[in-house]
């Protein structure tokens, strides 16, 4: 079901290779949460500062299990400190984020195992093969029987051919697929993902969307997504969330912005909310 109340969570970023997203609470009351009412992903008054700099001004948001929603923001828009706060790699200097229902800030440790990321921009060792990458991510996530996991995924993802090269020997398509290898290894329910069509001909990308929307489709993942390209974002989301200087500016369905803003496509509303033209939504 596409819509405001079923939004699949994802992330577009309009000018850096960033990940980042955030859900304003105007709309946090239309999604829809697990079974047991518990959000994959929930924050509230989320605020970092960096000196005088705040990079994060009181994000409040609440991301179904199942779902993919997008963030839009340029650069400064704090995309990225937004996201490394909601995977515990950055502290906040106030408000509460948790994942799972995990308090991310104290027992981040909890969940972790529950959770992944992939971007192309983040490579793997260059000498150890895709399998030995795989196997060491594999064990550092807990998974069991590794091996079985491994050739599972070399068969879903196409990677039997190059499965035994070495990392830095891949093409940039290839390196893609074993970069979302990586992400699945563990099965996570929620998958951050970094422009994961990136360097991809037409015909892989849209091969890797599919195969991300039957992933969540059966394992029920909240799903982030990073992307410079706003097709997929219109695509693979029912939710934009748009970011400016750390607040949310907007929050709706890709088409109900488009619609809002008087505009043709995603890329326009972009340009619109980064360049400060409101009046268009007026």
């Amino acid at each position: 079901m596409r819509g405001a109340g079923a939004g699949r969570l994802c992330i577009a970023d309009g000018a850096d290779h960033g990940f980042s997203f955030a859900l304003g609470a105007k709309a946090a009351h239309l999604i829809a949460m697990t079974q047991d009412g518990t959000p994959a992903i929930e924050v509230k008054g989320l605020v970092k500062d960096y000196g005088e700099l705040r990079a994060v001004d009181g994000l409040t948001f609440a991301i179904p299990a199942g779902s993919t929603t997008a963030l839009l923001g340029g650069n400064g828009a704090g995309k990225s400190t937004t996201i490394g706060m909601v995977m515990g790699l950055v502290l906040p200097t106030s408000g509460e984020v948790r994942v799972l229902g995990t308090d991310m800030i104290r027992r981040r440790h909890d969940v972790l195992h529950r959770m992944n990321f992939e971007s192309p921009y983040v490579d793997m060792p260059h000498r150890l093969t895709v399998r030995q990458n795989l196997k060491v991510f594999g064990l550092l996530y807990g998974v069991r029987d590794v091996a079985a996991r491994i050739a599972a995924l070399a068969a879903d993802l196409d990677l039997k051919d190059f499965i035994d090269r070495p990392s830095g020997k891949l093409s940039a398509g290839q390196k893609t697929r074993v970069a979302l290898a990586k992400a699945l290894i563990n099965e996570p329910e929620v998958m951050l993902l970094d422009e994961p069509t990136a360097s991809l001909d037409p015909d892989t990308a849209d091969w890797i969307r599919s195969h991300l929307e039957r992933y969540r489709d059966r394992r029920g993942a909240a799903i982030l997504l990073a992307s410079h390209n706003m097709g997929e974002v219109e695509r693979l989301c029912d939710r934009v969330i748009m970011l400016k200087k750390g607040r949310i500016e907007d929050d709706a369905a890709p088409a109900e912005l488009i619609r809002r803003y008087g505009r043709s496509n995603l890329e326009e509303v972009f340009l619109d909310v980064a360049r400060g033209r409101r009046e268009a939504a007026e």
